[in-house]
């Protein structure tokens, strides 16, 4: 059985306006089969679902972004398959309080599970629960930016918690309260600035003791280029897994048009191994990538991994890391 995760999947803006025109499956291009396939799909969902104009503002200052998609686009992530979408992250509340409450109505009606925010702190920082075959799966999931968007004992947000040692005994409850009842615990962290291509020092003792704290997975998530993957006793941390739907500028350099669908092969409840298939994002849709682009991401993910001492296999369709 797979787990298929992604990076950031942002329907608005110029994805938003397309989707008014093409079927709801074109933005998946050619990974459709594959995320169809999977036996569970969880992205970033880097967007409200709502037709609300009026953009958050703190005492009049605007953020630089923001990206909201009409409620009727959730049809794409229905085309894929997505079974849950992570929304602690700096775009759930771009149009404010509504605007969040609209993505969960909206979500809960096309029966997508959601983590990573709510109606208090406990339901943001709560674990969704899924299914696929045997296995038990709960994804719980945090960002460290916005603050102003945290939610609290009796208000609604995002499970917001600083990248810092103080935030790991509220990751290990959570952790806890998810592994009470699942086999496969996942951590979702919306964490750190754009366009870096290695984790810091920093987050990689963060992501270090969220996995020796209980949890299975690490999914990082938030610098739009996808880092290197280490395994540590058997358990995966993926610092960033990039982007996979957008419209954004792509710099030159780091190619954050090029990235990989992550697949977590579930045998007997562990993870026995981790497959990527490249991809490139280009006129709001996401195919495999091919040629110079596939040779170019496979080198430089290679490399990243090896600085964290994980060895990947490359095959004709996937990248393989094993994990156990």
């Amino acid at each position: 059985m797979a787990v298929a995760l992604t990076g950031d999947v942002m329907l608005g803006r110029l994805v938003d306006e397309t989707l008014e025109r093409v079927d709801p499956a074109y933005v998946w291009g050619g990974m459709l089969p594959h995320l169809r396939s999977a036996g569970l799909v969880l992205v970033n969902l880097e967007c409200a679902l709502t037709a609300r104009r009026e953009r958050w503002h703190d005492q009049g200052r605007y953020k630089a972004f923001y990206f909201r998609s009409d409620p009727r686009h959730v049809a794409s992530l229905r085309e894929a398959g997505v079974a849950l979408a992570v929304l602690a992250n700096n775009h759930a509340m771009d149009f404010g309080l509504a605007g969040l409450r609209d993505t969960l109505s909206v979500l809960d009606e096309a029966a997508i599970a959601h983590a990573g925010a709510g109606d208090d702190l406990a339901a943001a920082r709560g674990p969704a629960r899924l299914r696929a075959a045997d296995v038990r799966v709960a994804v719980v999931a945090f960002g460290d930016h916005p603050p102003e968007w945290a939610a609290g004992p009796a208000t609604p947000g995002i499970a917001y918690l600083p990248i810092e040692t103080s935030s790991l005994p509220a990751v290990g409850e959570a952790v806890g309260a998810a592994r009470a009842e699942a086999d496969l615990v996942i951590v979702s962290f919306h964490w750190g600035p754009n366009m870096l291509a290695r984790p810091s020092a920093e987050f990689r003792r963060f992501a270090r003791a969220v996995v020796d704290a209980g949890a299975d997975v690490f999914w990082g998530h938030s610098a739009h280029v996808v880092q290197g993957v280490e395994v540590r006793d058997g358990r995966v941390i993926l610092y960033d897994t990039g982007d996979f739907v957008d419209d954004y500028a792509v710099d030159d350099d780091l190619r954050n048009d090029l990235s990989a669908l992550f697949l977590l092969r579930i045998v007997g409840g562990r993870i026995r191994r981790l497959d990527l298939i490249p991809v490139r994002i280009d006129r709001m849709r996401v195919d495999p990538a091919t040629g110079a682009d596939r040779e170019l991401f496979t080198r430089t993910f290679v490399s990243a991994c090896a600085e964290l001492g994980t060895t990947v296999a490359v095959g004709p369709e996937h990248l393989s890391i094993r994990c156990a």
